[in-house]
């Protein structure tokens, strides 16, 4: 998984409460368990018309929010069905921080395991946010982990709380592989000690 540190890029605004998981990826793109190729069809129903025409009129169809690294949403992004998908898109189409009042606990705690940072803050803060994100060309955010920072094009700055082990996934690029990984040395002393102190644990194929 990529590492999140600090992130510096145009913020699209999604002024929308209860953005469900079908509307972030549709069910007939769940197909594939590719975690690539699906930021095309990321909000297809919203950015897309019957023809496969894009709408002109969807945010992220829009200079320079096409290259939106930031979003910008209302309370409770992410409800509805618990795909994996859902962080998937976002992050293929480019997104790696999803800010917000509210969040569905199951979207939030896959947002971590795919290198995606999602940030819940009080909705006048959002709200700020928002009026930033609606700038256009001039809507660039950063977004600092480390120090737990959001700065606006204005240089204004709204720090965030996030829990520490979480934190330190992200900051090091850790999903639940990694942190397995992290152990690959201690895991293997205690498989080679065990063979020999209980060789009949071990499958016959692997002694």
């Amino acid at each position: 998984m990529k590492k999140f540190t600090q992130l510096t890029g145009v913020a699209a605004p999604l002024p929308m409460i209860n953005v469900d998981t079908d509307m972030i990826i549709p069910k007939q793109f769940l197909k594939t368990i590719q975690r690539t190729g699906l930021g095309k069809s990321l909000f297809f129903e919203m950015r897309y018309d019957a023809k496969g025409g894009e709408k002109p009129d969807f945010v992220l169809n829009k200079a320079p929010y096409r290259n939106a690294t930031i979003l910008v949403a209302g309370e409770n992004f992410g409800c509805g069905s618990s795909r994996e998908h859902a962080p998937w898109a976002i992050l293929d189409f480019g997104i790696r921080c999803v800010i917000a009042p509210s969040f569905a606990d199951i979207f939030y705690n896959n947002c971590f395991k795919n290198g995606v940072l999602p940030i819940k803050l009080p909705q006048t803060e959002v709200d700020k946010l928002m009026d930033d994100a609606q700038r256009g060309a001039n809507a660039t955010v950063t977004v600092d982990l480390e120090k737990q920072e959001i700065k606006g094009p204005d240089g204004g700055t709204i720090r965030f709380e996030i829990d520490p082990f979480r934190k330190h996934c992200l900051l090091n690029g850790l999903d639940d592989i990694g942190l397995t990984l992290v152990k690959a040395e201690t895991i293997g002393a205690f498989e080679a000690r065990r063979a020999q102190e209980s060789p009949w644990l071990v499958p016959a194929a692997l002694r």
